[in-house]
């Protein structure tokens, strides 16, 4: 099963590059990963260093805090390799990825859902040191091995699957490895490719698995020097985009997708005004499926934006 991380496919979005003329869309699809989500690839390269640190034993619980994508993989590939999973979840988390993370056997703490995010990192770093024979705290926000997944291999996926075409590089900021590990090998293959990190234009928003840097603990595996540029994305704008994949593409994608897809346009109609042509590879983390019952794809004046 872990063998099928990876190897995700490169999605052409060609109905909506007719707006953009003589740009290229092209979304690398996250969700064919066997856990759903792009997260499937850090947590496996995280997982597999602790254990060739020899982390790994019958009395050792794997820890970590996570807002969804990250848990679901680390819970997925504990259950595979026999290994138990505790992770620390804000109360307010999508309630289909809590019930994943139970369905995996993971044991699932709840945190203060005010915190968000960085309330369950608190919590975990608590446990790690009031339990450090128990727990294997696997960090992912400040573990190299999380950026690295990306270096070593979405880096390289998406350098052979364009024939080294790429000209644009555009992905949210969560943990921030995804943007941190392939920004960094693209640029070794070509310094001239430009790469663009994706934020929430606030602290208040509803795309999960995203960071609003400015008013969030910033994880230790950032760069803030890597991006070439950094676009803020309403949550409105990025469920339209989501809208508009899933209407024009056929594609039912996350918010982060739709952030991702708002950024990139943006970039791209700049490209078209100025008669440039490009190549934008985005990153879609994960599917809609799971935000459905949340109210993405529902009506404007139905969506539940009292959630955030």
């Amino acid at each position: 099963m872990l063998s099928l991380i990876g190897h995700t496919p490169l999605i052409s979005l060609s109905r909506i590059e007719h707006d953009v003329p003589g740009v290229r869309l092209l979304a690398k699809a996250e969700w064919f990963n066997p856990g759903g989500s792009v997260k499937d690839r850090a947590a496996a390269s995280i997982v597999a260093d602790a254990e060739s640190r020899g982390l790994r034993g019958s009395d050792n619980v794997l820890l970590d805090a996570t807002s969804g994508n990250t848990g679901i993989a680390y819970a997925m590939i504990g259950r595979s390799l026999g290994l138990r999973v505790t992770l620390c979840v804000p109360k307010n988390a999508n309630p289909q990825v809590l019930g994943i993370l139970r369905a995996y056997g993971a044991e699932v703490i709840l945190t203060d859902p005010l915190q968000g995010a960085d309330g369950a990192i608190q919590e975990a770093r608590r446990l790690a040191q009031a339990h450090p024979d128990t727990f294997v705290y696997l960090d992912q926000y400040n573990n190299p091995a999380n950026w690295k997944a990306h270096y070593q291999t979405t880096a390289m996926e998406i350098w052979e699957q364009t024939k080294g075409t790429v000209t644009h590089f555009v992905a949210g900021l969560g943990t921030t490895g995804t943007f941190t590990g392939t920004s960094r090998r693209l640029k070794e293959f070509n310094p001239a490719i430009r790469v663009i990190a994706v934020q929430p234009d606030a602290p208040l928003h509803g795309l999960e698995g995203l960071k609003h840097l400015d008013s969030a603990l910033v994880p230790g595996i950032y760069d803030p020097t890597l991006p070439d540029e950094t676009l803020f994305i309403s949550t409105e704008e990025a469920y339209q985009a989501a809208h508009r994949l899933l209407d024009q593409e056929g594609l039912l994608v996350g918010p982060s997708s739709g952030a991702a897809l708002a950024a990139s346009l943006r970039l791209a109609n700049e490209l078209a005004v100025s008669h440039i042509p490009g190549v934008v590879v985005m990153v879609f983390p994960d599917s809609g499926a799971r935000y459905v019952a949340e109210g993405v794809f529902a009506s404007p004046g139905d969506r539940p934006f009292s959630r955030w």
